[in-house]
């Protein structure tokens, strides 16, 4: 359930982007500050985890994350424009704990099975994605709810995850630890390998986080309707729960990934150069490659952070920095994406910058991908 809502309160902007322009003037920069800064706190918050998790242990601290992220949405969907951004900031900080916090626990319980259990919770993720992106549209004009109440009822699933997570903060019980918390990153940040992992987080974050801002926009952009344009960012997310399914399952039975990391970025190349020449074929089949590619893509990564630590601690640790420079850099993604539109009047320029990045994600995930643990 915590893996369910770590994504709905993203992925249900975009559809209604274009509802939010019309009622606020809000400009395209402004726009992608909306997926921007759950990312920035990513960031911020990311690197921070494991000192929550010494005071007040995994279990408290995710209870504390959702209370934050039930608090952000509702307060997000409040008519004053300063609290759409203060709302979006609070769920972000909440959503990092989760993100952080969850690799952890595969590596403290899973893991002997952390392929398969890393495949369980990123398809959720990707499900309560795709579910938010194919009903944001639908619930806003077919009930009349309006952009702002859509967003608002993806609290309830949020409100179930913490009425069914209060039994584990007295089964997550807190250790007691002697490790320093900044010698910890500073090894850390010390390694060749755990920059790798932390650089494929971040440049398969950047995709994911554009195409999850700007998809819509982009099919609108080429003639299609909104809710058209909204169901196929749904579809996206849908092959993506086939992509988190099966690649950190395949992943996790090997050694070395570097195989299954050259498979993926070949596939989103021809995703990619899919969308720039529409002629190529019909824009659902480049959107489900490209949906499969960034679900495969993001578990995986989470999986190079269990099987490239060597204990719990470490996997808080490598967690914490992936996902921290990870997000930062995915933070540039939407704003970047759209700012090249404004530049040049046409999606063309964004997309080919997602074609340069996937060369650069070849490149470091092909070292995450080699065997090996963070020392």
């Amino acid at each position: 359930m915590i893996a369910f809502n770590l994504r709905p309160a993203l992925a249900s902007v975009g559809p209604l982007i274009e509802d939010i322009r019309s009622d606020t003037g809000l400009s395209n920069f402004m726009l992608g500050l909306l997926t921007t800064l759950p990312l920035i706190g990513f960031g911020i918050v990311s690197i921070l985890a494991p000192l929550f998790t010494k005071r007040f242990g995994t279990g408290l601290t995710l209870f504390g994350a959702l209370i934050l992220l039930a608090l952000g949405i509702v307060i997000r969907s409040i008519s004053f424009l300063p609290f759409l951004y203060l709302g979006t900031l609070f769920f972000g900080i909440a959503i990092a704990f989760g993100n952080v916090l969850l690799p952890s626990l595969t590596k403290r319980n899973f893991s002997a099975n952390s392929g398969f259990i890393t495949s369980l919770y990123s398809s959720t993720m990707a499900i309560g994605a795709s579910l938010a992106a194919g009903l944001s549209v639908p619930l806003a004009y077919n009930y009349n709810f309006g952009w702002s109440t859509s967003l608002a009822l993806w609290v309830i699933p949020v409100i179930v995850a913490i009425i069914i997570w209060i039994p584990q903060l007295w089964r997550l019980k807190k250790t007691s630890s002697n490790r320093n918390f900044l010698e910890g990153i500073k090894n850390m940040t010390s390694s060749r390998l755990a920059w790798k992992v932390a650089l494929f987080m971040g440049f398969q974050s950047f995709t994911f986080y554009v195409i999850l801002a700007w998809l819509p926009s982009i099919l609108q952009g080429r003639g299609y309707n909104a809710e058209f344009s909204g169901w196929m960012l749904s579809l996206c997310q849908a092959t993506g729960i086939l992509g988190s399914l099966i690649i950190p399952n395949i992943a996790g039975k090997m050694n070395d990934q570097r195989v299954v990391v050259a498979m993926l970025i070949f596939m989103e190349i021809i995703g990619v150069l899919g969308l720039i020449f529409p002629i190529l074929g019909p824009v659902y089949i480049w959107i489900s490659l490209i949906g499969f590619v960034l679900g495969g893509s993001f578990g995986l990564a989470l999986l190079f952070i269990v099987v490239r630590s060597s204990d719990t601690e470490s996997a808080t640790e490598l967690s914490g920095m992936a996902q921290s420079i990870g997000y930062l850099i995915a933070a540039t993604g939407p704003i970047l994406f759209g700012s090249l539109f404004d530049l040049s009047g046409n999606w063309n320029l964004s997309l080919y910058l997602l074609l340069a990045l996937s060369i650069m994600k070849l490149y470091v995930g092909l070292g995450a991908g080699k065997s090996g643990v963070v020392s």
